[in-house]
């Protein structure tokens, strides 16, 4: 699919973009694909004053099909402007989709860097230790919006012999003055890592190590990141494969960091304990930026690759899938806190605040909404209705999160906290996002409620402490 392609049968598909837009379940403050299917964050960076987040595109059809990146700007992150597509699957590098992949900004241009995925189909293949060309690819801006011409950096000669053939979504960071790149990898003994590589320049890459927790962390670590904030070091990755537990690892998938501690020069890693950034049914494939202001960004795809549940209530209107809200990280105790960018104020309209039990069940015209509760007795028992049958509860050390036939197969997600001081919900028509203890903890899930039935509220003994309520607007998109 080259821009010719793309721009040739765009028009065909007006009828998909327009039952999009007019279906219910479309979202207010988060960004969806205008149409089609949308996945993982990619090329997140600030340049010249405006962010630009390009993201997995599959634009004429709501499933999965040939990726290319969709591409939105924002200078304040309420007014987004949905421009066109920027990296097509059109050399023999990427024929069959433009990947995952990172931006870093040098001197005045924006270098990308993702994954070109081959796929062979002249015999059979198992597509894990064979059949797959997952190239490095190399494309440089001035503007974030035209791109010069494509290099390959990388293939699969370059990667380390013991590699299957998912090797993929680059990542790039500069250490005292050298630049080194993070991809994604499963080994041939299905051990999940992530491959070091170093350059003098950007354009020439070598082999430099590859990072292994202690213990076996499942099969495959794809989208690999690390950064320092506030003088500590964090290596994200997804792993695959991890077996689940009762209070975690309870996604196919997860999505998580390790503190890490990285010396190039004697080779020596130190990863602590891996921690899930979301406890939710819908948050993987986080990719992170600084921005203009030195604050930590990130984005995730609000959605699960292999899940047992669906959203074909949005299929059925031509789209899939949505980005999670953007979040500030930040450090508690060696740990990252996540934490609503402070922009997203700016969609208050309406404020009530009292108690618990002034607040009673609330009746509002509206879904979307964002909720703090203060909790006065920190061990106290509570339920809160947040729609006809989804439930956030506490009881015995043990916080859910419950979701009835409007989950679509989402059944429960449970944190085991030792205490629970407060809360933050960010409603809006098809999501809920859940901050715990000032962003200890954060839960992630779509909801498709036939209705909005005004169901909010505590339920049996409510428990003293205070309520702050505002009804939201919504993102502005042009």
């Amino acid at each position: 699919m080259d821009r010719e392609w793309y721009d040739r049968n765009y028009p065909k598909y007006e009828s998909m973009r327009k039952s999009a837009k007019a279906d219910g379940n479309r979202l207010q403050f988060h960004l969806m694909p205008p149409a089609g299917w949308m996945n993982d964050p990619n090329g997140l960076c600030q340049f010249q004053g405006t962010c630009h987040i390009y993201f997995q595109y599959t634009p004429f059809k709501a499933g999965w099909g040939t990726k290319l990146w969709g591409h939105y700007t924002t200078e304040d992150w309420i007014h987004f402007r949905e421009e066109e597509p920027f990296l097509f699957p059109d050399c023999a590098w990427d024929r069959d989709g433009v990947y995952s992949g990172s931006a870093f900004v040098q001197d005045g241009e924006i270098h990308y860097f993702y994954t070109g995925n081959v796929k062979l189909t002249d015999r059979p293949y198992d597509y894990v230790m064979e059949g797959r060309e997952q190239n490095t690819i190399h494309v440089k801006s001035r503007d974030g919006f035209r791109q010069e011409e494509k290099q390959l950096v990388l293939n699969h000669a370059d990667y380390p012999a013991d590699m299957s053939r998912h090797v993929r979504d680059p990542k790039i960071f500069c250490r005292e003055g050298t630049y080194y790149m993070l991809l994604g990898a499963r080994d041939d003994k299905d051990r999940g890592c992530a491959l070091l590589f170093r350059s003098p320049d950007l354009n020439r890459w070598s082999y430099f190590d590859r990072i292994v927790s202690a213990e076996r962390l499942g099969y495959m670590w794809e989208c690999p990141d690390f950064f320092e904030l506030e003088g500590q070091g964090f290596l994200l990755a997804c792993p695959q494969g991890v077996p689940s537990e009762e209070y975690r690892y309870q996604n196919v998938y997860q999505c998580g960091y390790f503190p890490a501690e990285l010396d190039f020069e004697n080779r020596n890693y130190q990863l602590g304990e891996f921690q899930e950034l979301d406890r939710g049914f819908d948050f993987y494939a986080a990719q992170s930026f600084e921005d203009g202001k030195g604050r930590r960004i990130l984005l995730g795809w609000m959605g699960m690759p292999d899940a047992d549940y669906d959203n074909d209530v949005t299929v059925k209107q031509g789209w899939i899938h949505a980005m999670a809200m953007p979040r500030e990280l930040r450090v508690r105790d060696g740990r990252l806190i996540q934490k609503p960018l402070e922009e997203m104020k700016g969609l208050r309209k309406s404020e009530w605040r009292g108690s618990i039990r002034e607040f009673g069940i609330w009746k509002t015209e509206t879904c979307c909404f964002e909720m703090r509760a203060d909790l006065g007795e920190h061990g106290a028992s509570m339920t809160l209705r947040l729609r006809e049958d989804v439930f956030l509860s506490y009881e015995g050390q043990i916080l859910t999160l419950s979701l009835g036939k409007s989950g679509c197969g989402r059944g429960r997600r449970s944190i085991r906290l030792e205490e629970l001081r407060n809360f933050t919900v960010f409603s809006d028509t098809s999501s809920l996002e859940i901050f715990v203890n000032d962003g200890e903890e954060v839960i992630t899930a779509r909801v498709y409620s036939k209705g909005w039935s005004q169901s909010l509220g505590f339920e049996g003994t409510e428990p003293a402490g205070t309520v702050v309520f505002y009804e939201l607007g919504g993102f502005t998109v042009v």
